[in-house]
């Protein structure tokens, strides 16, 4: 399978194909790492990095499959850059394409932005997350790490819970599972519910109790109370009492169920401190795996093509 895509903007627009080498690329590194890798796969590349949110995990694993290639990454700080100054987000990456820059790596608020820059430039576009919109990278690597517990996730139940409403990479894991044939339900509050979710191929799971016994994968979101214009629950201990993960919850579980969660983890609200580090859940997995399949992602985009 050849590699047909000059940027990573979502999973929405990527064939079951796509994500097929994506993740077999990614495994094929995963094998290798981290002694064996080729660090000359990337030589003489520089990424720019754009975020214009917060990050820790994303940013970190972006920089370190960047350097485990062989690449170079620049940071741009946006507090002392010239967007501080009035310039456009238009010239920004226009003048740094003119420095010589291999490709940009975009985080925004607003959905969109990266898909808007990558119709500006002729270099790869890699969508870090924006707005409530996608966070692909991170599908990826949630999906990348469900695969290492299952030969294949058609027909396999996964349960996306939380904030819906909110979560870019709740969008990226609909896409990318229901492409690759698993189940997926969707569980949280009706004000964190987004109108029409139905259409994305999923199903609403009325009761978290009801819907624990059947599933194979629980992919936990944080409650993103600083996307919220309005208070959407009525109070932290009434999300718990109806969402939150609990051993207790878990004992109707299955014995091989897995735990996922996309961090930062708000302990005691979306799971439990004894969930978070117990036997179900593969969260510093995920960690690790975002290097992995961002290295897929660099590779396919920047590397040699085949």
């Amino acid at each position: 399978m050849s590699w047909k895509h000059s940027h990573l903007l979502g999973l929405r627009t990527l064939d079951k194909e796509d994500l097929a080498r994506i993740l077999d690329k990614a495994a094929y590194l995963h094998s290798l790492y981290p002694d064996e890798l080729p660090e000359t796969t990337l030589q003489k590349k520089t990424l720019v990095h754009l975020f214009f949110e917060p990050s820790t995990r994303t940013r970190v694993s972006f920089d370190l499959a960047i350097k485990s290639l062989g690449a170079s990454s620049i940071q741009i700080n946006m507090e002392t850059s010239s967007v501080k100054k009035g310039e456009s987000l238009y010239d920004t990456v226009k003048n740094l394409e003119a420095m010589g820059v291999h490709g940009f790596i975009v985080r925004h608020r607003h959905g969109g932005v990266a898909e808007f820059i990558s119709k500006h430039v002729g270099i790869p576009v890699i969508n870090a997350g924006d707005g409530f919109n996608e966070h692909p990278t991170q599908g990826l690597l949630d999906i990348f790490t469900m695969l290492q517990h299952t030969d294949t996730l058609a027909g396999k139940k996964v349960l996306i819970l939380g904030d819906i409403a909110h979560s870019r990479v709740a969008r990226s894991n609909i896409w990318g599972l229901t492409k690759l044939g698993a189940e997926v339900f969707v569980c949280g509050p009706p004000t964190l519910m987004p109108s029409g979710i139905e259409q994305l191929g999923v199903k609403i799971a009325p009761s978290l109790d009801k819907i624990i016994p059947e599933l194979d994968f629980i992919n936990v979101l944080r409650v993103q109370y600083e996307r919220q214009e309005v208070q959407c629950i009525p109070s932290i201990r009434e999300y718990r009492a109806f969402f939150c993960l609990t051993q207790e919850r878990l004992k109707s579980a299955k014995k091989d169920l897995v735990i996922l969660h996309p961090g930062p983890i708000n302990r005691g609200i979306e799971m439990d401190s004894d969930v978070v580090d117990g036997p179900h859940n593969v969260i510093l997995d995920q960690v690790q795996n975002g290097i992995i399949t961002r290295m897929a992602v660099l590779s396919l985009l920047l590397g040699k093509k085949s």
